[in-house]
């Protein structure tokens, strides 16, 4: 009898365990949607689908950008965040954040891009030129070109310029002479040959695959719930992936999928890329 009402208790004790994690609400944040409504409008079937699945609240914690979002974490206000390789290291390095599941993108690479006339061929042939990056710190659009700069033996702002325009404007420049190359990813040069239909465009150098976009968790996360987020994607990743690609701004991730076997390790070529702009620590965002 006693052994029957002990094993009683204990049942118990583990449904009620289960059931206060079941009901744990996870604050959510996304570096590059700006504001709640844009978050509700291009994640929220992700919510509907991921709340389903796992048995956790989500509730949108609306960001700026990656700065706010970090101090939020450092503040406790969010629990979770999805951001990008870049933005992981720094994560890491001021608050021990942790790498949960990464969102795969087919085709992530950096690539430099000439018009198809420019008599460069090589990343070095751009030695004392001005190149072009996309958005300052972003993994695919600066560090990732600048690295394929560096394999070519040129450093930083010492043998050629780095400016930072908006892509249309870089075109422009481009074709303008102003400039020698842009550096961005491969869906840039879809969309850079979609708004520039008369001219064509040569990709001079491609890098490595890069590491995927992260959901980090804040360190004051419980460990049981970072495990049933992590086995949420493990096991629905199908079924998530649909709902993230419902919204036609999520179309990047169309044909990728899911890891939930990410470590730190895996990021450490974003930190050797930060290396190549100069960058040896990694506790705040390049501005």
């Amino acid at each position: 009898m006693k052994n029957i009402l002990a094993s009683g208790i204990i049942a118990m004790s583990v449904f009620a365990a289960t059931s206060a994690v079941a009901q744990d609400t996870i604050r959510f944040a996304f570096t590059d949607i700006d504001g709640l409504e844009a978050v509700q409008r291009e994640m929220g079937p992700f919510k509907d689908a991921f709340e389903a699945a796992s048995g956790l609240k989500v509730e949108f914690f609306p960001v700026s950008g990656r700065t706010v979002a970090v101090e939020a974490m450092a503040a406790d206000q969010v629990d979770f965040v999805m951001t990008g390789p870049a933005e992981y290291v720094v994560f890491n390095a001021r608050l021990q954040a942790t790498p949960v599941v990464t969102w795969e993108r087919p085709d992530y690479y950096s690539t430099l891009v000439v018009l198809d006339a420019s008599p460069v061929q090589t990343p070095a042939d751009l030695k004392g030129a001005k190149i072009s990056f996309g958005e300052i710190g972003s993994t695919s659009q600066h560090l990732g070109p600048v690295t394929l700069m560096s394999e070519a033996g040129l450093v930083y702002s010492t043998d050629y310029e780095p400016v930072f325009l908006n892509r249309n404007v870089a075109v422009e420049a481009l074709i303008a002479g102003e400039i020698g190359a842009i550096g961005l990813n491969r869906t840039h040069i879809e969309s850079i040959t979609e708004k520039f239909p008369d001219q064509k465009f040569r990709q001079i150098a491609k890098g490595v695959t890069l590491p995927a976009d992260v959901l980090l968790a804040s360190s004051t996360v419980k460990p049981e719930v970072v495990e049933i987020v992590r086995k949420t994607f493990a096991e629905n990743g199908d079924a998530l992936l649909a709902a993230v690609t419902a919204s036609e701004e999520n179309a990047k991730y169309l044909g990728g999928s899911f890891g939930a076997t990410v470590t730190d390790a895996d990021y450490d070529i974003v930190r050797k890329m930060y290396e190549n702009i100069g960058i040896t620590e990694f506790t705040a965002f390049v501005e």
